[in-house]
């Protein structure tokens, strides 16, 4: 085994140009072609007199998109700087190859299994994640939907970044683990040869997760390899046609500010109103199910008949 491999020098903070240069910007090369293909689905949409798009959903997912697309340019800088701080602080660096991008690829997707799992699991990582399930109609444009506040679910590949893989590796693959779900958010996709659907999250894989019914709910969170799911016990297959959403769907469908805070304020709200520490973390990390069912429960309490006064 060739040593040096894993005892790459340290990587000069002055340098952090050359090195954000070398991680090459894929997500924004492939915005025209993700426009181009939402475009024509769109038409094609239109043309069939389809109910795959609706106007003021499409309108906020491509604001939330151009939003997204702002916030991590605006963040890109910073997060390199972290992780090349981390890679620096390993004694098993490795040095830059592209053929580390396969194994980095599938550990990388292993933890997006978890960090997604848990966003459904935990009501406030589930807020930074409602964004992309707000939406009633499944086509591209959803593709566009990614929470402005994403880049804390960082903490969930640390990981991956602990075991040594360079920084531009690291880079790469979290973009082209993005990219790859572009195209899995498509009516027009039917369900693909067995072998596919067992190993990928395909569309009919994808529209499951995206189902508000209750055997649909919580299912398939693979964002490349769907055999996660099947290893772990959360998949679900592709049966009746799904009904998109969340449970309790929102009104300002255009808004992009209101789709991706909408769920921190009513987690505010529901904080402010708590009684108790406990019932307060209840309503921060608790499952998102769980509290809308103590919710409901709460809600549908029959109010306590009045005594009628005695003259």
């Amino acid at each position: 085994m060739n040593t040096s491999f894993f005892g790459a020098p340290p990587i000069s903070l002055d340098q952090l140009g050359p090195v954000e240069q070398s991680a090459p910007n894929l997500i924004l090369w492939a915005v025209p072609f993700m426009i181009l293909f939402t475009a024509i689905e769109m038409i094609a949409a239109y043309v069939e007199e389809k109910p795959f798009y609706e106007r003021k959903e499409t309108v906020g997912s491509v604001l939330v998109g151009l939003g997204a697309l702002a916030v991590g340019a605006a963040t890109k800088l910073a997060l390199l700087y972290a992780i090349v701080w981390i890679y620096n602080a390993l004694p098993w660096r490795m040095e830059l190859s592209w053929w580390t991008l396969l194994p980095c690829y599938v550990i990388f997707d292993f933890f997006s299994y978890w960090a997604h799992r848990i966003s459904h699991e935990q009501r406030f990582w589930w807020a930074t994640h409602v964004v992309h399930h707000s939406g009633e109609h499944y086509n591209l444009s959803v593709s566009f939907r990614l929470s402005w506040v994403q880049h804390l679910k960082i903490i969930f590949f640390l990981p991956v970044a602990l075991i040594g893989f360079h920084p531009v590796i690291f880079f790469t693959t979290n973009q082209i683990a993005v990219l790859f779900q572009f195209w899995v958010h498509t009516e027009y996709i039917g369900k693909l040869p067995r072998w596919v659907e067992y190993v990928f999250a395909t569309p009919s894989n994808h529209r499951v997760h995206h189902g508000s019914q209750p055997k649909y709910i919580d299912k398939n969170y693979g964002a490349t390899f769907i055999f996660w799911d099947r290893l772990f016990g959360t998949y679900q297959p592709e049966e009746e046609r799904p009904i998109y959403g969340i449970t309790t769907n929102i009104e300002q469908k255009g808004n992009p500010f209101h789709i991706n805070f909408h769920e921190f304020a009513d987690m505010a709200r529901d904080v402010k109103n708590a009684r108790g520490l406990r019932q307060k973390l209840f309503y921060v990390f608790g499952s998102p199910i769980k509290i809308a069912e103590t919710k409901q429960a709460g809600e549908a309490k029959p109010e306590p008949a009045e005594v009628p006064s005695v003259a």
